[in-house]
């Protein structure tokens, strides 16, 4: 087994897309997390292109101790000059330079021919080797590139003293087999290929990058170039996080890489939120559903063996393990297995009752919260109680005066009361506080959404004051007004001895 050099561009190329940048402090930050990772070189940034950049890959170079420190640089030697500069306090400091080597940018961009460009690559590593011994050159949109030509120029600057040369997809145009093809067409057709590491440096604009970086590793690449979350310019970079877990997860790869897989999630929420780039939730690897099951038949095979729905231990990329959601599509197997997880056991025949009624609150609300499914079993545990709620109507609106009629049980015996109120809820509590006896007092009230939404299920706690003691009553519900009644209840049950608190 190979290794596969990671080279992690978050802090250059995925510090580009807009609204990321970070300050000097951030970088460091980050720089170390990604140290701490593993990964084998940082792209520290481009120090020609700002004060602020520069003084980055500076601190940068002073902060890390295992990582090989890069510096981008264009194949102009103010650039190189800069860059060595920054470089200086680091222990393995690297020079990238390049230049484009398709049409398009020779003569489109560069406004140049290939001779003249073939000449300007290998200006640009012999001035780099000057000051570092470890030089990387960049074909800058060899994706575009004609093979035979871009073959010419790798041979060319490993014999002027490239250590690495890296293959970019730029524009991310390529599909697998024509990338894996382009890098063994290098294998196989330049003489001093051997002396130099070929590296990938694949964009996503098809969705095509961690395709491509794989097929490039199959066909010899032996470097990797990555963000974290696969940000970057445009539609993003290969992602570190896919390429690392492919290679770990799939026997086929002839390589091995060094990354401390437990510390993946850390750091890329640690990056998401430090550049305000939130992770798309279906997000391979670190989007928060990776490891989320909602189907019924997917949450009972996962339940039974994880390995029938996930190719991948939640653990090895440091999520605690895997999310089995509560949602309408849910069966009785994560039911079941959400409520013995908050203690309350059932079997079969009498879960039953509890899933019919657990569907039609799934029915109203999005997803099924631990405090959902305590109000759920709460039902069994209160059956026997002083009062229970029947029925709730209420009659509110600007023009309207407020108005409220509950059907309430007591001790077996129905009963109803209508009041009119200070507002819905006023009037909702002064109807129950007719049917009731006994004298009590609303000392708080406090109503809590537990999940976002407009439709989501919201929380009430009250403190009611009666028969000189303090009781807390707490309900939930998708209905706002119903949650704040049966709050009230669960209080006065408490007052009247019914039940334990």
């Amino acid at each position: 087994m190979e290794h596969l050099f990671i080279f992690d561009t978050t802090l250059r190329d995925g510090e580009q897309v807009p609204g990321c940048q970070l300050n000097t402090v951030e970088k460091i930050e980050v720089a170390l997390a990604l140290e701490a990772l593993g990964v084998d070189v940082i792209e520290a940034g481009f120090p020609v292109s700002s004060p602020g950049d520069f003084e980055a890959v500076v601190q940068i170079a002073k902060a890390v101790h295992d990582p090989i420190v890069c510096g981008l640089t264009r194949a102009v030697e103010k650039d190189i000059e800069v860059a060595a500069e920054a470089l200086k306090s680091a222990k393995r400091p690297r020079i990238h330079t390049g230049i484009g080597t398709s049409p398009y940018h020779i003569q489109l961009k560069l406004r140049s021919n290939p001779e003249e460009i073939l000449e300007r690559a290998v200006r640009a590593v012999k001035y780099a080797k000057r000051f570092v011994e470890d030089v990387e050159f960049y074909a800058e949109d060899a994706g575009r590139s004609e093979n035979e030509y871009l073959a010419r120029v790798v041979e060319a600057v490993i014999r002027a003293g490239a250590t690495v040369v890296n293959i970019p997809d730029t524009t991310g145009y390529c599909m697998p087999y024509e990338y894996g093809a382009k890098i063994k067409y290098l294998i196989d057709h330049v003489p001093n290929i051997h002396q130099a590491i070929l590296s990938t440096h694949c964009h996503n604009d098809l969705g095509m990058a961690t395709a491509n970086s794989l097929a490039g590793v199959m066909n010899g690449a032996r470097q990797v170039e990555v963000a974290v979350n696969g940000i970057g310019e445009r539609a993003g970079n290969t992602s570190l996080e896919e390429v690392v877990m492919a290679v770990k997860t799939r026997k086929d790869f002839p390589v091995i890489t060094t990354i401390n897989t437990p510390m993946i999630m850390k750091t890329s929420r640690m990056v998401s939120s430090m550049m305000n780039m939130p992770v798309q939730p279906n997000k391979a690897i670190v989007g928060r559903n990776a490891f989320a099951h909602s189907s019924g038949i997917h949450q009972d095979g996962v339940l039974k063996n994880r390995e029938n729905y996930e190719i991948i231990d939640p653990a090895s990329v440091g999520v605690d393990e895997s999310s089995i959601v509560l949602t309408a599509r849910s069966g009785r197997a994560a039911l079941k297995h959400h409520l013995d997880r908050i203690g309350y056991r059932y079997t079969n025949g009498n879960l039953d009752d509890v899933y019919a009624r657990f569907l039609e609150m799934a029915d109203k609300a999005k997803q099924i919260s631990d405090t959902d499914l305590l109000m759920l079993v709460g039902k069994d545990q209160t059956s026997g109680t002083f009062v229970s709620l029947k029925l709730l109507q209420v009659l509110a609106g600007m023009s309207t005066t407020p108005m409220a009629t509950v059907h309430l049980m007591v001790n077996g015996e129905e009963k109803t009361a209508t009041a009119e109120g200070n507002g819905a809820f006023d009037a909702a509590f002064k109807a129950v506080a007719k049917v009731i006896d006994e004298p009590f007092e609303l000392d708080e009230f406090l109503v809590q959404a537990i999940t976002r939404g407009s439709d989501d299920v919201g929380k009430v706690h009250v403190r009611v004051k009666g028969r000189d003691h303090i009781y807390y009553g707490f309900a939930a519900d998708t209905d706002i007004v119903t949650a704040s009644v049966k709050a009230l209840i669960d209080a006065l049950n408490k007052m009247t001895g019914s039940y334990e608190e």
